[in-house]
Parts: C-alpha cells; sequence; structure tokens
C-alpha cells in the first residue's frame, strides 16, 4: 500500500509520522450518469480519522455535485468526472479541517466499522484474483506460442536434411550408389539381428547414477553398491569357489521414514505454491487438513518462508495476499502472531531482527489489527515469556500504543 504525508506542507519531510494512502479513483457510467467512485476512501479516512462520510461529502461540497458514501458496503461516490490528481489536493489542502456544513449521522459501534473492512478487502480480493487469472492466460498463450515455434523450426531442419540427402545422391557415381545400396540392405540385415541389452556391470550402474542423482545421493548409492560387491566376494572366497556359483548375501534395505502429517501438509503447500494459485485455491488446501489451526498456520509461514533469512520482511509483503487468505477473522490473527513467533525461534537472527518490520507490514495492510497484536504481547509477557521474537516487537507494540493514546487526546 503506498503511504504520504498527510498535509500538502509536509509532502517532502521523510520523518513525519502521520501518513495516508495514495488515492485511486475510478469513473463509472457514462453521459449524465457518470460518476467518479473513490476506490479506498474508507482507509482514508481511517488515515485522517475521520468518519469516511465526512470526506465524501466534504468533495460534494468542494465541487458543487452530488456525493454519496453507502456504509454497508463502504463504497464513495461523487457526480462528475473529476482528476485523481484535482480530489487529492483538495483532500491535502484541507487534511486537518474537514468541517461539512451538513454533517451525516454517524452510528455508534464498531460493527458498521468492521463491515465496511470487510468489504473493502472483499473487493480487493477480488481484484487481485482477476489479476491472477490475467497472468495465468498470458503464461499459457506464451507457451503454446513457444511450442508452435519449436515444431516449425524442426520442420525446417528436416527438409533441409532430406535436401542435402538428395544432393549427395546425384553427385555419386552408380557404381558407388549400387555398392551403397549394398551396404544399407546389410545393415538394415544387420539391425534386425540386433538385440538390445542394458549393461549391467557396476561400471555401468555408477555412470547412470552419476547422472540421475545428485552428486550427494550418489556418493551413497556407490558406497552401498561396492560394500555388497565386498561382502560377496568375501563369501564366494569362503566357499573356495570363483565361478559365480557362491550365495548371495542378503542386504537389508534401509527403513523408509514416512513423513509425518505436519511434514505432508508443508510439502503440500510449497506444490501448490509451485503452480501459482489463486488466494481461494490456497485456501482450499489448508482446509483440508485435519491438523490443529496453530500447526495449519505454522505450515503455511514454513512452506512459504522456509529457509529465509534477511529479507524476511520483503517476502512477507510479496506474500502478503495468501496469509489474507489464512486470515479471515480475528481468532486467525491470533494464530498468526503465534506462528510469526514460533517461526522466528526456528529461524537466522538476520530473519528474527525483522519480526517488528513484519508486524508492522501486517498491520497497515489491514491483516492484523492493533488490540490482536496488544493483546499477544501482553499476554506472552504476563506468562514470562523471553523469546527474541517478543523481545524485538517491545518497541513496535509501544509505539502502537503511543499512536493510540494521541489519538484520543486529539479526539
Amino acid at each position: 500500500m503506498a503511504l504520504q504525508n498527510i498535509g500538502a506542507s509536509n509532502r517532502d519531510d521523510a520523518f513525519y509520522r502521520y501518513k495516508m494512502p495514495r488515492m485511486i479513483t475510478k469513473i463509472e457510467g457514462r453521459g449524465n450518469g457518470i460518476k467518479t467512485n473513490i476506490v479506498n476512501m474508507v482507509d482514508i479516512a481511517k488515515a485522517l480519522a475521520r468518519p469516511a462520510s465526512y470526506t465524501t461529502k466534504y468533495f460534494g461540497c468542494e465541487l458543487g455535485a452530488q456525493s454519496k458514501f453507502d456504509e454497508k458496503t463502504g463504497i464513495s461516490l461523487v457526480n462528475g468526472a473529476h482528476d485523481t490528481a484535482k480530489l487529492a489536493g483538495l483532500l491535502e489542502g484541507q487534511a486537518h479541517n474537514l468541517h461539512p456544513e451538513n454533517p451525516p449521522e454517524q452510528k455508534k459501534g464498531g460493527k458498521d466499522k468492521k463491515a465496511m473492512r470487510r468489504a473493502e478487502k472483499e473487493r480487493l480480493k477480488e481484484g487481485e484474483a482477476a489479476d491472477e487469472e490475467q497472468k495465468k492466460l498470458k503464461k499459457d498463450a506464451k507457451k503454446k506460442d513457444g511450442a508452435s515455434s519449436k515444431e516449425s523450426t524442426a520442420k525446417g531442419s528436416k527438409k533441409k536434411a532430406t535436401a542435402a540427402g538428395s544432393d549427395e545422391d546425384h553427385s555419386t557415381s552408380p557404381t558407388h550408389s549400387r555398392d551403397g545400396d549394398h551396404a544399407a540392405a546389410d545393415e538394415e540385415e544387420d539391425d534386425d539381428d540386433v538385440q538390445w541389452q542394458t549393461d549391467t556391470s557396476i561400471e555401468a550402474a555408477k555412470q547412470r547414477m552419476q547422472e540421475q542423482l545428485s552428486a550427494a545421493t550418489a556418493e551413497m548409492v556407490m558406497l552401498s553398491t561396492e560394500e555388497t560387491e565386498k561382502k560377496k566376494k568375501q563369501a564366494t572366497h569362503k566357499d573356495g569357489t570363483d565361478n559365480g556359483s557362491a550365495k548371495e548375501i542378503p542386504v537389508e534395505k534401509p527403513a523408509v521414514t514416512k513423513p509425518s502429517p505436519y511434514e505432508k501438509l508443508v510439502g503440500d503447500i510449497k506444490a501448490s505454491l509451485g503452480s501459482g494459485p489463486t488466494p481461494t485455491q490456497l485456501k482450499a488446501v489448508l482446509a483440508s487438513s485435519t491438523l490443529p489451526p496453530q500447526d495449519v498456520m505454522n505450515a503455511l509461514l514454513e512452506a512459504l518462508f522456509d529457509g529465509v533469512g534477511k529479507g524476511f520482511a520483503k517476502e512477507v509483503v510479496k506474500n502478503k495476499k495468501y496469509l489474507a487468505a489464512a486470515v479471515p477473522d480475528e481468532g486467525a490473527q491470533t494464530l498468526l502472531v503465534q506462528a510469526i513467533e514460533a517461526f522466528g525461534g526456528k529461524c537466522n537472527p538476520e530473519a528474527l531482527k525483522e519480526v517488528p518490520v513484519v508486524l508492522k507490514a501486517l498491520y497497515d495492510g489491514d491483516i492484523l489489527e492493533e488490540e490482536t497484536i496488544v493483546d499477544w504481547y501482553n499476554a506472552a509477557v504476563a506468562a514470562g515469556k523471553d523469546s527474541q521474537a517478543v523481545k524485538n516487537a517491545k518497541l513496535f507494540v509501544e509505539w502502537l500504543q503511543s499512536a493510540e493514546s494521541e489519538e484520543e487526546d486529539d479526539e
């Protein structure tokens, strides 16, 4: 989410703490029914600590046009086609002085606010799903174009080879041609008599293993093969025969360890991520597991960020659509924070340092709420937890609490 400083006079202040999202607008309708939809008005109004209906009414007053804000869906409309830059300029000029002449009535309570936020999230999710589907269609089209170009190249090479062969046939003498025909016939007869077999010698087996397996796995398999051959030779030497009639010593096969349900879930999530799933598809993979909800959330983080050290926060922002799909309610938010704490205990110190940045990114993206983060931190402190993740989160929690107290003072 792109942010900017609130107020035109603070535009170039890099350390100004009060920020708001950049405005996003969309022109809808045509003719006399044309309207401007301010897509992220709910987030903008939240940053300004004003009701979204106030800011919408303010645009109507300044532009001399009818305006409407739907409390249930969070849709903000202003009649007419208006530039984003023009609307943003009006808002920045009076960012702290929004006092409409006829302010709309505001319902008390948090249910309407949550309904607006949920409606906004649903609209953003639908847009992201459409973008993902469009990207997938483009990839499929590119693959088809590449396959057709390869086929045309192969046909062209075959034609060239045929032409070259015909030129050579014309340039040879009749005698040479007859000899060549006899030789070709002999080769065909020889091919019919050939019996193709697989070389089963130790050297051939080693060669195939080196080509097909990784260096470490091939070395382990070769050591096992050499050990088996040594045991066979020792048994032959004891029996006093070298003609291969000695009995083979059975070799014990290593036991195959079956993955646990948690490991299987991590593997399934990684496999689905490889095909570029939509958030809805990933949510279906998580819902198919019978593990406890906390284990499912831990498996999601391990699959998404396995091996990530420095740059942990960037990877979280890159995959926030999948985290948002896994957090449909407040209870799931608590599971996500606890999963971040558990993941921080497993990963290296570089990723652990970025836990406060990760929490802020999820807070700014409306995936984690302030109350959830503060409750998790207070419970961890009360329980005597001294994990490094909890210690690193202290400064961010204090910043949240101080920002809340300042907003209450302003009100």
